[in-house]
Formats: C-alpha cells, sequence, structure tokens
C-alpha cells in the first residue's frame, strides 16, 4: 500500500527564496578523513555524492574556524582562504544530487588535545577541565581572544559564502565553545562573557548576529542560517532545559532560519528532571513561534518515525546513522520500497557505501555500542582496514591478542 508521507512534501522558507524538496535532512557526520591540514579528499566528497541524491539538505561535519578549534586528527578545515577550493568541490558535490549544501562551523574550545593542536593548550570560556574523555585542561580566553573568535566565525561564514554553499550551521551544541560559553559548568567567568545565564549567552548570540550580518553584507544569493543546540548537560552545574528554552526564544529572534536540536533521542524527556514526563520537542514547539523551522536529530531510522515528528509540529528531521547505513532512504520511502532499507550495515558494505576508513574504524571500535552492525567482527587494530569473521587470519607480524577485540566479546 502506498503511504503520502508529509515529510515528502516540499518546504519553502518564509524569509528566504529557497525550496527544498523534501523535510529530511542529513546530520552532521564526522567522518575524520580530511588532510592533516584540514584539507577536503575525494574520500569525502564520494561519500558526500552517494548521499546527495535523497535529502533535502546535507549538513556537513563541524568544521574548524581556527587552528586553536581543530577537535581532532581529520577534521575539515574553513580556517583559512586557501582552502576554499577544497570547500567548493565539497558543496559541489552534495548539490549534485539535488540536495542543499549546508557547512556547519566550530570551534572545539576543551574537547580537544594539545597533540591535535600541535602543541598548543586548548581554550575555552574558564580553565575548567573536561572530564569526560582524554582531554588536556584548557586555558580560558581571554576578551581579545573571544572578540577574535567572534571574528573567526564571520570569516568563516565568508568562505563557505565563496565556496558555493547554500548556508551555514552555527555549532552551538555537543560541548563545543559555543556550548562552553553558555554552560556554568565551563563558563565560570565574571566579566561580560559569564556569570549570570545572560552574560552566559553573549557569546552564541554574539556570534549569530555578526554571522547574519556577514551574510547580508557577502552573499549574493539566497543563504540559510541555521543554529545547533543541546537542550540540557547531564554535569551540575550544566545548562538546564529552562535555560535553553530561555537561549532558543533570544536567538531565534536574530535573523537565522532554523533551530536545531541536538537529541539522543528525538522523543526524549528531560533527563535532569526524572519527573517530568512532556517531550523536549513539545518544550520547544510551545517556546518558539508558531511554524517556527525546527530541526530535530536523534536515533531517527524508520519513516514513521519521522512522521511522528511532522504530526508532533518539527519542520525536519535530520538522520545520521541511518544514512550511513542506507544512503538511498529517501528514495526507497518514496518508490514504495521500505522493506528494502537497510537498518544494520556488514562491514563488507563499507566500501560499497562509501564509507572511509577513519569512520569505519570508529563505528566498530570507539562507537560500536551504538552502531547496528549485522555481523560479529574481529578487529586487528594494526591493520585497521581489515575486518574478519570466522576466518583464519594470517599475519606476518605477531598480533598482541589483548588488543584483538569482536563485537561481541569486546572489552
Amino acid at each position: 500500500m502506498q503511504i503520502n508521507y508529509d515529510f515528502l512534501e516540499k518546504y519553502t522558507f518564509k524569509n528566504k527564496a529557497m525550496t527544498l524538496r523534501n523535510h529530511v535532512i542529513m546530520a552532521p557526520t564526522t567522518l575524520r578523513s580530511s588532510l592533516e591540514d584540514g584539507t577536503v579528499t575525494d574520500n569525502e566528497l564520494h561519500y558526500y555524492q552517494l548521499r546527495a541524491q535523497g535529502p533535502a539538505m546535507i549538513i556537513t561535519e563541524a568544521a574548524y574556524i581556527n587552528e586553536i578549534g581543530r577537535g581532532w586528527e581529520g577534521g575539515i578545515s574553513v580556517a583559512d582562504d586557501d582552502k576554499i577550493p577544497g570547500l567548493r568541490r565539497l558543496a559541489s558535490a552534495i548539490q549534485s544530487g539535488g540536495a542543499k549544501a549546508i557547512l556547519q562551523i566550530f570551534a572545539a574550545g576543551r574537547q580537544t588535545t594539545n597533540a591535535i593542536l600541535r602543541g598548543e593548550t586548548p581554550v575555552s570560556a574558564s580553565n575548567q577541565p573536561y572530564t569526560n574523555g582524554d582531554f588536556d585542561v584548557p586555558r580560558a580566553l581571554t576578551h581579545d581572544e573571544i572578540v577574535q573568535t567572534i571574528e573567526d566565525f564571520a570569516n568563516a561564514t565568508k568562505r563557505a559564502i565563496l565556496a558555493g554553499f547554500d548556508g551555514v550551521e552555527l555549532h552551538g551544541a555537543n560541548l563545543y565553545l559555543m556550548q562552553q560559553f553558555f554552560s556554568a559548568d565551563s563558563n565560570r567567568r565574571d566579566d561580560i562573557w559569564g556569570g549570570t545565564t545572560e552574560k552566559r549567552q553573549r557569546f552564541g548570540l554574539t556570534v549569530t548576529a555578526k554571522v547574519a550580518q556577514t551574510i547580508e553584507k557577502f552573499a549574493d544569493r539566497p543563504f540559510l542560517l541555521g543554529y545547533r543546540q543541546s537542550p540540557e548537560e547531564p554535569m551540575v552545574p550544566g545548562i538546564t532545559l529552562a535555560e535553553s528554552l530561555e537561549f532558543a526564544q533570544r536567538v531565534t529572534s536574530l535573523p537565522i532560519d532554523y533551530l536545531h536540536l541536538s537529541l539522543k533521542d528525538s522523543f526524549q524527556v528531560p533527563f535532569k528532571n526524572t519527573q517530568d514526563t512532556k517531550r523536549v520537542i513539545d518544550y520547544y514547539r510551545e517556546t518558539l513561534p508558531e511554524g517556527y523551522p525546527l530541526m530535530v536529530a536523534g536515533l531517527l531510522k524508520k519513516p514513521e518515525q519521522v512522521e511522528e515528528l511532522m504530526d508532533a509540529g518539527v519542520t525536519f528531521a535530520a538522520l545520521g546513522r541511518e544514512l550511513i547505513v542506507e544512503p538511498n532512504w529517501v528514495q526507497k520511502v518514496a518508490n514504495n520500497d521500505e522493506r528494502a532499507i537497510r537498518y544494520a550495515i556488514s562491514p563488507s558494505d563499507f566500501d560499497l557505501l562509501g564509507v572511509p576508513k577513519p569512520l569505519a574504524e570508529w563505528l566498530l571500535t570507539r562507537f560500536r555500542n551504538g552502531f547496528p552492525v549485522t555481523t560479529d567482527v574481529l578487529f586487528d587494530p594494526k591493520q585497521p582496514w581489515r575486518y574478519y569473521k570466522n576466518a583464519v587470519v594470517t599475519v606476518t607480524k605477531p598480533i598482541d591478542p589483548t588488543k584483538l577485540m569482536t563485537l561481541k566479546n569486546r572489552p
């Protein structure tokens, strides 16, 4: 039976002469596959091209706006003008399939290391360490450095315009620098950039306003501005849902085109207040102006989940992991071929699906508990791109058995 899903209908932004072919967005996916200097690679272009035929919009992985903002090896750089040619190829690869190309821009803040920064100390709003991970203690940015960072966001936006992108998304989520300024956990300042809730909002709002001004000045075509937000933090003190809703009201009063919520589950309830049974998306829908474009990411896989989001008043559904597994998700739904949709991936199909090797390694190791793999896989970290199942492994060098793992028998 043919199902007429609302999310397959077109959408036109009220304040921009831009129409999207549907309401499905490819969420930012960290490929870790750029060159050491942040230049885009052919592997990345191939990955995006394979997924550009279905979603209305593709948001790239976060591109760092300055060298001190680098968060991982293999990240994309938008820090210098010499990156524009590679970024132009990236935008073109996405647009080749009819999708709009959005460059997500960020600075990692304290979620990085001295080694990744080539000997430099990570920076943040304050010198508060981030204990969830192997990160170095940051130093607090000076006032002048904060002003320069805001300018770096504007310069990155100008480069995205010159590279031919259709918009930028400010990464104010996932505990990176913009969120670090907003959080009472990471921001212990007592100047104009911290202290009260209002002062902790200032950095994110100032970056947004500056980027909007840059778009107004340099974009000669419709160019979107989005903002990604994480509504809560697990640490105490940390961001509360009430604070995030207040910030959402303020940031959406600026000339941004959509708000993007990064959730663990699209339908989750607040996790800090365990007595609250109201969904986070319902809080946002009530807080934002009627019809304001709201995008939600969080474990979306099946068409009925996406349609449920639409029924709840969410404008866009952002699929991340599912589009790694199934690049043709939108096309199969549109063609009434849902039985052919993949919901798990075989390591044998990584090449077929254009999954870059650094991403493949990440999925089978650090991210193995959160990603659906069809079979138990023996992973050899000394030869990280080879995967075995029920096979005798012949090697020319001895392998430390303590470093071998399977997805069933893992440390």
